[in-house]
C-alpha cells in the first residue's frame, strides 16, 4: 500500500470514529431528554434535584457502555400521567410501574420495547382490554398485569411470547376462555389468573409441554375437568382451582407431582373418591377439597404425606370412618371433615397428633362416646363435635383442654351432668355449645369462671334448678340461650341476661324475671323494685353527667369564640401587612443533629400558612405537610390552643420538649424539633406518606396499598398497643387515642402521635386534669363524663375502640348504628340483633381463611375486655400486648 493510500485510510477511520462518537453522544443526549420529559410528565419525586446524571436518579439503571436506560423501576410512587414517552427508551429490559395510580388503557407503544424482558404494571387502575401489541415483545420473560380493571379476553397475539416464564393477570375483569396456546408456552412456570370471569374448560395441555410450578385459577367460572396433563412434567408445586364449576374426578396423575406443596380444589362440583396416589406426594402440606360431591371412604394413604398440616374434606359425601393411620401425621394442625356421612368412634389416633389445633367432626354420624383422653394434645383450640350421635357422658377430663377457644357439642345424645371441670378452661372464649342433648342436673357454678366466653348455649336439655348467680363472673358474654330446660327461680340480675331476647329463657316453666314477662311474686316485686331503684339512680346520674359535659363544652365553645373574636379584631391591622410579611420564629430547635441542616424554619412557617398543606385536623392540633428546600418533607403540628401559662413559661415547656425528643420507641412518632412564633407552637415530626390508620381503614378505595389484609392490621394493632404500654411504663397518659393519631410508615409500622400534648397541657404534672374535652368523640371512655380525669384505664378503653375499628372497619360514630349508639354499643348489641360475633367482623378479611377468622375472633375478645364499662376490669396495656402476641402465635 502506498503512503498516500495509507494516509487516506487513516483519515477515513478517524472520520468514522468521530461520527460514531458524535452519534453516541447524540443518543445519550436524546435519552436524557426523554428521561427528563418522563420525570416532568409523571412528577417523579427526586429526579433531577441533586445531579444532571440521570443514570444516578432513583429507579434508573443504565448500561455500563452506552448510558442507555436498561432498567426503570418506579413502583410504589403513586404516580399518574401519560406513559407513552417510556416507549422511547429503546434499550429497556426491565420496566416496573406497579403500585401507582395509572389509569386509562395500557399504552400500545409499549409493544415497541423490543428488548423488554420484565414488565410489571400490577396494582394500578388500567382499564379496557390488554393491547395485542404486547405480543411483539418476543424477549419478554415476565408479564404482570394483575390488580387492575382490565376487561375482555386474553389476546391471541400474546401467543408469540415464547420466552414467557411468569404470566400473572389475577384480580381483573377479564373474560372469555383461557386460550389453548398458553399450554404451549414451553418456558411457562407461573400462571396466575384468579379472580376474573373466565369460563369454559381449563386447557387440557396445561403442564404438558411447560415447566409449570404454580397454577392459580380460583374464583372464575371454569367448567370441565381438571386436566390429566397438569402433572405431566412433575414440576407443579401449587394448584389452586377453588370456587369454579369444575366437574369430573380428581385425576390419578396428581400423584406424579412429587413436589406439590398445596392443593386447593374446594367449592367445585367434583365427584368420585380421592386417588390413592395422593400418598406419593410426600411434600404435601395442605389439601383442601371442601364443598364438592366427593364420595367413598377417606383413603389412609394421606398418612404418607408426613408434612401435612391441614386436611379439609368438609361438605362432601364421604362415608366410613377416619383412618387410624392419621395418627402418624405428626405435623397435622387442622382436620376438618364436617358435613359428611362419617361414623364410628371419635378417632383417638388423631388426638395423639401433638400439633393438632382444630378437630372438626361436626354434622356427621359419629356414634361413639367422648374419649377420656380427648385432650392429650396440649395445643387443641377448636373442638367441634356438634350434630352427630355421640352418646354417654361428657368426661371430667374435658377440663384438661386448657387451650380451647371453642367447644361445640350441641345436637348429640349426651347424658349426665355438665362437668364442673369445664370451668377450668379459662381460655374458652368463642363459644360453649351443649344444646340439644339429654343433659340433666344443675348448671355448675364453676362456669362463672369462664370470664372470656362470648357465647353460651345450653338450650334443649333437662337441666334443673336456678341459674347460678356465679355466672355473673362471665363478664364477656354477648349471647346466651337457656331455653327449653327445667330451670326455676328468678333470672339473675346480669346485663348479658337482661339484654338477651326472651326467647333465650322460654320453655322453663319455673323461671321468672326480666327479660321474661312472668313475674316472680313478692320476691320478684322486691327484685324489680330494687332494679327500678337502681335504674332511676343510673338515669339521674347519667343525666347529671351529660349536663356537666354539655355545660363544659358550651363554656369552652363560648370561650373559644370570644378568643377568636378578639384575635380577629387584633389581626385587622396585621392583615394589611400579611402579604409582605410572615410570622418570624422566635425560638426554634432541631433535636436530631443530622437533621439540623435539612430543616428550614422559614419554610416551616410558610407551609402552615397555607390551607392547601393541611393534612389532618385533630382535637388538639392541626397537621401540615411542609417541604424543605433540602428535599426533606416534614409533618408540622400546629397546636390549636395553648394555655397562656405555658407560653409565658417557655423554658419549662422547652425542657419538656427536650425530654420528649429523647423518648424513643419503635411505635412512637418521635419529636425532632419545635418552633414558636407569637403565641403559636409548632412541633416537627417526620412525614409518613402512608397517612393515618383512619385513612388506611376507611379510604381503601383511594390507595391500592390500602388493600384489606389481616396480618397487617394485627401487626398495626399490636404495635399501637406496644407504643401505649411504653408510655404508661414511663408514666405518660395519652390525651387523645384515636385511629387518626396513629401514623403509618412506608412498611405500615404504626407510630402513636400527639404524645407531646399530654405533657404540654400540664407540664408540671404531665397528666390528668385539663380544661378541655379530652379525646375524640367515639373514643372517650364513659367514666370521663363524671370524672373529667384522663387515666390509664381510660386509655385502654380508647385503644379498645381503635381495635374494634380495625376488626370491623366501622367508624367509631356512625349514623347507621342508630341514635345514641357508638361502635362499642353496636358491637355489644350484636346478640340483640340476632348477629353472631363473626357477623360483625369485616367480611373482606374474616372470609378469606379460617386462620384469619380465628385470630380476628380472638382479637375481638381483647377489644371487648378493653371496652368494659367498669375501668377496674380493663386489662393493663402490657397485658393487652401479651394477649395480641398470643393471638398472632395461635
Amino acid at each position: 500500500m502506498s503512503l498516500l493510500s495509507l494516509l487516506l485510510t487513516v483519515f477515513i477511520l478517524i472520520g468514522l470514529l468521530s461520527r460514531f462518537q458524535l452519534g453516541n453522544s447524540q443518543l445519550v443526549f436524546d435519552e436524557q431528554n426523554v428521561v427528563e420529559a418522563i420525570g416532568k410528565e409523571l412528577s417523579v419525586p427526586g429526579w433531577g434535584m441533586n445531579t444532571t446524571d440521570f443514570c444516578s436518579w432513583h429507579g434508573i439503571i443504565c448500561s455500563s457502555n452506552s448510558s442507555m436506560v436498561e432498567r426503570l423501576d418506579l413502583s410504589g410512587f403513586k404516580l399518574q400521567g401519560n406513559l407513552t414517552l417510556i416507549s422511547e427508551l429503546k434499550a429497556l429490559t426491565f420496566l416496573d410501574l406497579s403500585n401507582n395510580n395509572f389509569q386509562g388503557s395500557i399504552p400500545v407503544a409499549f409493544g415497541n420495547l423490543s428488548e423488554l424482558q420484565y414488565l410489571d404494571l400490577s396494582f394500578n387502575k388500567f382499564g379496557n382490554s390488554i393491547p395485542s401489541e404486547l405480543g411483539m415483545l418476543r424477549n419478554l420473560k415476565a408479564l404482570n398485569l394483575s390488580k387492575n380493571w382490565l376487561t375482555g379476553a386474553i389476546p391471541n397475539e400474546l401467543e408469540g411470547l415464547v420466552n414467557l416464564q411468569d404470566f400473572q393477570i389475577f384480580s381483573n375483569n377479564l373474560n372469555g376462555t383461557i386460550p389453548m396456546w398458553i399450554g404451549n408456552l414451553t418456558n411457562l412456570k407461573v400462571f396466575a389468573a384468579y379472580e376474573n370471569e373466565f369460563s369454559g374448560d381449563v386447557p387440557v395441555n396445561l403442564g404438558l409441554y411447560s415447566q409449570l410450578s404454580l397454577l392459580n385459577l380460583h374464583s372464575n367460572q371454569l367448567e370441565g375437568t381438571i386436566p390429566e396433563s397438569i402433572c405431566a412434567n412433575g414440576n407443579l408445586e401449587f394448584l389452586v382451582l377453588t370456587q369454579n364449576k369444575l366437574t369430573g374426578t380428581i385425576p390419578d396423575s396428581i400423584g406424579n407431582c412429587k413436589g406439590l406443596s398445596g392443593i386447593r380444589i374446594g367449592n367445585n362440583k367434583l365427584i368420585g373418591g380421592i386417588p390413592k396416589w395422593i400418598g406419593n406426594i410426600s411434600s404435601l402440606t395442605y389439601f383442601e377439597a371442601d364443598s364438592n360431591s366427593l364420595s367413598g371412604e377417606i383413603v389412609p394413604e394421606f398418612a404418607k404425606c408426613s408434612n401435612m398440616t391441614l386436611l379439609n374434606l368438609a361438605s362432601n359425601e364421604f362415608n366410613g370412618t377416619i383412618p387410624n393411620e392419621f395418627g402418624q401425621l405428626n405435623n397435622l394442625q387442622e382436620l376438618i371433615v364436617s358435613g359428611n356421612n362419617l361414623y364410628g368412634e371419635i378417632p383417638t389416633s388423631v388426638l395423639k397428633c401433638k400439633n393438632l389445633n382444630k378437630l372438626d367432626l361436626s354434622n356427621n354420624k359419629f356414634n361413639g362416646t367422648i374419649p377420656r383422653d380427648i385432650c392429650n394434645t396440649s395445643r387443641l383450640q377448636y373442638l367441634l363435635l356438634g350434630e352427630n350421635f355421640i352418646r354417654g357422658e361428657i368426661p371430667h377430663e374435658i377440663g384438661n383442654c386448657v387451650k380451647l377457644l371453642e367447644l361445640q357439642m350441641g345436637n348429640n345424645e349426651l347424658t349426665g351432668n355438665i362437668p364442673p371441670e369445664i370451668g377450668h378452661m379459662k381460655n374458652l372464649q368463642i363459644s360453649l355449645n351443649l344444646s340439644h342433648n339429654n343433659l340433666h342436673g344443675k348448671l355448675p357454678q364453676d362456669l362463672g369462671k369462664l370470664d372470656k366466653l362470648v357465647s353460651l348455649d345450653v338450650s334443649d336439655n333437662q337441666l334443673v334448678g336456678n341459674i347460678p348467680p356465679a355466672l355473673k363472673g362471665m363478664q364477656s358474654l354477648i349471647e346466651v340461650d337457656f331455653s327449653s330446660n327445667q330451670f326455676t327461680g328468678p333470672i339473675p340480675t346480669f346485663a348479658p341476661f337482661q339484654k338477651s331476647p326472651n326467647s333465650s329463657f322460654l320453655g322453663n316453666k319455673g323461671m321468672c324475671g326480666d327479660p321474661l314477662s312472668d313475674g316472680c311474686g313478692d320476691l320478684n316485686g322486691y327484685y324489680n323494685h330494687k332494679v327500678s331503684y337502681r335504674i332511676v339512680l343510673a338515669v339521674i346520674g347519667s343525666g347529671l353527667a351529660v349536663f356537666v359535659s354539655v355545660t363544659v363544652v358550651v363554656l369552652l365553645f363560648m370561650m373559644r369564640e370570644k378568643q377568636e373574636k378578639a384575635a380577629m379584631e387584633a389581626g385587622k391591622l396585621g392583615n394589611i401587612d400579611e402579604i409582605s410579611s410572615k410570622p418570624v420564629i422566635l425560638v426554634g430547635t432541631v433535636f436530631v443533629d443530622n437533621l439540623k441542616q435539612a430543616v428550614n424554619f422559614d419554610a416551616v412557617v410558610k407551609a402552615v400558612m397555607k390551607d392547601s398543606n393541611k393534612i389532618y385536623v385533630g382535637t388538639f392540633s392541626t397537621v401540615y405537610k411542609a417541604e424543605m428546600p433540602s428535599g426533606m418533607i416534614l409533618s408540622v403540628k400546629k397546636l390549636n390552643s395553648m394555655d397562656k401559662t405555658i407560653i409565658h413559661h417557655q423554658s419549662k415547656m422547652i425542657r419538656e420538649l427536650e425530654k420528649l425528643s429523647k423518648l424513643v420507641h419503635d411505635n412512637l412518632a418521635r419529636l425532632i424539633g419545635f418552633g414558636i412564633y407569637e403565641d403559636v407552637v409548632l412541633l416537627l415530626h417526620e412525614y409518613y406518606a402512608n397517612g393515618t390508620l383512619t385513612q388506611y381503614l376507611h379510604s381503601s378505595s383511594e390507595k391500592a396499598e390500602y388493600k384489606p389484609d389481616w396480618p397487617t392490621r394485627l401487626a398495626i394493632a399490636t404495635g399501637v398497643a406496644e407504643g401505649l404500654a411504653f408510655l404508661h411504663h414511663v408514666a405518660i397518659i395519652h390525651l387523645d387515642i384515636s385511629s387518626g393519631n396513629v401514623l403509618l410508615d412506608s412498611n405500615f409500622r404504626p407510630l402513636v402521635s400527639e404524645v407531646e400534648i399530654s405533657r404540654l397541657l400540664d407540664p408540671s404534672r404531665g397528666t390528668a386534669s385539663i380544661s378541655t374535652v379530652a379525646g375524640s368523640f367515639g373514643y372517650i371512655p364513659p367514666e370521663y363524663a363524671y370524672t373529667m380525669q384522663v387515666t390509664a384505664p381510660g386509655n385502654v378503653y380508647s385503644y379498645g375502640v381503635v381495635l374494634l375499628e380495625i376488626l370491623t372497619t366501622r367508624l367509631p360514630v356512625d349514623e347507621a348504628f342508630g341514635e345514641g349508639i357508638d361502635l362499642v354499643k353496636w358491637v355489644k348489641g350484636a346478640p340483640a340483633r340476632g348477629e353472631t360475633p363473626e357477623q360483625i367482623l369485616d367480611a373482606r378479611l374474616s372470609t378469606i381463611s379460617f386462620s384469619w377468622r380465628k385470630e380476628m375472633l380472638a382479637a375481638l375478645k381483647v377489644a371487648l375486655l378493653c371496652t368494659d364499662v367498669t375501668p377496674a376490669k380493663r386489662p393493663k396495656m402490657k397485658k393487652v400486648v401479651e394477649m395480641l402476641q398470643e393471638v398472632a402465635k395461635s
